[in-house]
Order: C-alpha cells, then structure tokens, then sequence
C-alpha cells in the first residue's frame, strides 16, 4: 500500500504546473458574473455548494460543488480543479454504499455538479470519528484536552492522547446552525424535537456503517478515514436517505497509513492529504476565529491543497482525474436543462 500511496504522490507532483496555470487564469478572470446555469430556479450559496431548486424540476435540487475553501467559519481561498473533485468523490462513494443506504442522486450531468432528490434534511450532522484529534473548537480532542470526560453523551476514559486510536468508531452530532455547529447528545437531539428516536437510532447506525465500508475500502488504498460527517434527509415518499457528500476532502479527515504509527510514536502530527494542514498553517499565523484580518493564503499552499484533493481521488476511485473535462468550456446552462428535461 505504501507503494501505491508513493507513486500518486509523485504523480500528481507533476500536475502543479497545471494548477497554477488554473490558478492563475481563475485569478485574472475575476469574480466577474457568470451566466445562471439554471434560469428559472432559487439559488442558495452556501459556504461550498450552491443548491439550485429548479422550477421545471420541483421534486429535486441540484448541488454544485465550488472551489470555495471554508474553515473556520470564514471563507479562506478558491481552489482549481476543487468542486470537481468533490462532486466526484461523492458520487464514487454515494455509489460505492448504496448497498447499505439509499441516497438522494439521481444524476451527474456536469463535473462539478449533481441532480439530487429534494429532501427534508435532519438538522443534524452525524459526526463518526475512529480517532481522536483535531483543531476546531468542536473537535472531540480540543474538548477533551479542555478536560471534558463526556462528550456528545458519550463518556470517554482518561488517559487518552491526541491522534490516538479510539476502541470503537464513535457518532458524535453536531447541529447544524447558520453560524456555528455545536456538539450535541443524542438525548438532547430527540428532546429538542430534531428528530425522533427511531429516525436518530436509524441514522446513527446507517453513518457508523458508511463510515466502516469507508474505512475499509481507505485501507486498501494505504489510507486511514480518520473521522467524517454525514447528513441524511427524508423524501417525499418519506424514505431516509443519505445525502449531501460522502466522505470527502472536505467532510472527512485522511492520513497516511504507513507512517502512522511511528509518527504517532514520535509524537508528531500524522501525515494528512486533507485539508488540516490548511488550518495548521492558518493557526499558527493567527486566530482564526477572533481576527478580524487574516493572511491570504500564498499560491503555493492552494495549489498543494488542490493537489491533495486530487490525489485523495485518484486513490479512492483508483481512476485518474480528468482535467480536460473539469476545464472544459461547455454550454452548462445547456447540459443541465437537458438533463432536468428528462425528470419533468
């Protein structure tokens, strides 16, 4: 495995000139307005998606994946080739699980974006950490080397060390709010009336079960799911489904599993392909969450992180990413109406 993982390392070394050539061109084109890509229909931007709820197409939505980087609860960069990757690690995995949930796609007409089923989402995100680590102010470790033995209602023992492996993958949801996700038990889940208990006993084992095929296929491709979230909806025939992304880049936490251990040992920081180095670098330059000015972050660093996203998907998907066609010049608005037309 560590072969496999070392020969896509070097192989995507050699797409940076490609990156910043993207890059580049990303930049002198501006933010100028790109043309609706559907034209009657509500938009939402989120911190990476934009949701399109199509008026020809009123059971249904469409995502588009963006190179929007958010951490931190601020928008930190745009990265080439990204909303790409992410679409389609989604959809390789969305595919890859379907066996153990159904989910809400329908199509992927374009690269970077996906015709999903409307849903009725639970506002809830289900947290599934097989480790205990992390940054951000709701990670389980920063919580637990606050002190707290409890978390998300789960008691956790002493003794436990950053990075370490915990004794069984755990849930541990987050609501879903505007400005900030804060953890949460599943006892105070069902008594606040986001979900029933048996929506919430059905969700929580459907995510533990994704994220152990997750797992398992990562490890075959010399790689360790650290942690991840999933999201899951109900239909109009009242089905739950998974939906939004699926183990991603961005909502999920991946190391190298070769070096782990001695790493681990030696008291460093495990080899990651995701984007916890980006908020390293911004941690230790500045508090992200309280300044109210924080560095851009140089070419360099959004180009390594492109890379990273894209390195991450050839070696789940065991293909090769195709930069033609997440450059090509199509008519979208074009492509997407043909492919609404066929759900009317």
């Amino acid at each position: 495995m560590a072969d496999l993982v070392a020969e896509a390392q070097e192989r995507t070394k050699g797409y940076l000139p490609t990156i910043q050539a993207a890059l580049d061109a990303q930049r002198a084109a501006g933010a100028g307005t790109a043309p609706p890509l559907i034209a009657d229909a509500t938009v939402y931007n989120g911190k990476v998606r934009d949701v399109y709820s199509p008026a020809c197409a009123p059971r249904h939505v469409v995502l588009c994946a963006t190179g929007r980087q958010s951490a931190f609860d601020r928008a930190l960069a745009v990265v080439p080739f990204k909303g790409s990757v992410l679409n389609q690690v989604s959809a390789w995995w969305f595919a890859e699980t379907r066996s153990i949930t159904p989910n809400h796609v329908v199509a992927a007409p374009l690269p970077d974006c996906v015709v999903a089923k409307k849903c009725r989402a639970f506002p809830i995100e289900f947290v599934v950490r097989g480790y205990i680590t992390g940054s951000t102010s709701t990670s389980m470790w920063t919580h637990y080397k606050g002190g707290a033995r409890v978390y998300c209602g789960i008691e956790l023992p002493d003794g436990l060390e950053k990075n370490a492996k915990l004794a069984k993958p755990l849930c541990t949801p987050t609501t879903k709010d505007v400005e900030h996700d804060v953890p949460i038990s599943p006892a105070d889940i069902v008594a606040s009336g986001r979900m029933t208990q048996a929506e919430w006993d059905h969700c929580s084992a459907t995510a533990l079960a994704v994220f152990a095929r997750g797992q398992a296929v990562a490890a075959s491709r010399g790689l360790i799911l650290v942690d991840t979230k999933y999201e899951f909806g109900v239909d109009d025939d009242g089905t739950i489904l998974l939906i939004d992304e699926v183990q991603t880049p961005d909502s999920s936490r991946y190391w190298l599993a070769a070096s782990y251990e001695a790493r681990v040992a030696a008291k460093q920081e495990p080899e990651n392909i995701d984007k916890e180095f980006l908020r390293l670098w911004y941690r230790e330059r500045c508090d992200p969450y309280k300044d109210a000015v924080i560095p851009d972050a140089p070419d360099d660093l959004v180009c390594e992180l492109s890379r990273r996203y894209i390195l991450l998907f050839e070696l789940i998907t065991g293909q090769r990413f195709d930069f033609a066609a997440a450059a090509a010049k199509t008519d979208r608005a074009a492509v997407m109406a043909a492919a609404l037309a066929k759900l009317a």
